[in-house]
């Protein structure tokens, strides 16, 4: 059993009969009345959101887990497809389980949790960024440019992203996979 003073990023807990990840949290301490700590967690069996209020020194049942390193393989659909980079042993996930599916290319190095309890996978940590190649996006217009103006590019795993006009198809972009923004250009 841990407590609300435990609460990180990262954090797998067993609420409401589900394992929940803690996305985002936030201590807060009013003037007036207890302490609390805010917080935002993702279901890893179905990916939803949730919004929750701890008070301070609330009881929370952390779930051990472990971490290792996969490579991604290939996509089918419904399922992703990863290597375990020790072992070789191969597994599969839904597209629920991952947090920017859409960011993903063959051969992408990610970290898996998996609970230790029963040795089940429970979802994917992707690196803070990813260098892509820009497929396709409108060439910039001359002079637009009187405000940080940015235009929609594909990039090679198909995803789009709002990128500045001065990048070209062809250009390699490192992108932010929390929040999937474009971060720099990458030179070769």
């Amino acid at each position: 059993m841990a407590s609300t003073s435990d609460i990180r990023n990262g954090l797998c807990i067993r609420y409401n009969n589900d394992i929940y990840k803690i996305i985002e949290f936030l201590h807060v301490k009013p003037g007036k009345g207890p302490a609390f700590v805010r917080t935002k967690m993702k279901s890893v069996t179905s990916g939803k959101v949730l919004d929750n209020t701890f008070s301070s020194g609330h009881k929370i049942e952390d779930v051990r887990v472990e971490t290792h390193k996969f490579q991604f393989l290939y996509s089918d659909g419904e399922y992703y497809h990863f290597m375990n980079t020790e072992d070789y042993t191969q597994i599969q996930l839904r597209e629920s389980a991952l947090d920017s599916p859409q960011l993903m290319k063959e051969g992408e190095v990610v970290t898996v949790i998996i609970n230790t309890e029963d040795n089940l996978p429970l979802s994917v940590e992707m690196p803070a960024s990813v260098t892509l190649m820009v497929t396709a996006t409108e060439p910039g217009v001359k002079g637009n440019t009187a405000t940080n103006a940015t235009k929609p590019a594909t990039v090679e795993t198909g995803a789009s992203v709002n990128v500045p006009l001065f990048i070209n198809e062809g250009d390699l972009i490192k992108i932010e996979t929390e929040k999937g923004t474009y971060k720099e250009r990458v030179k070769e």
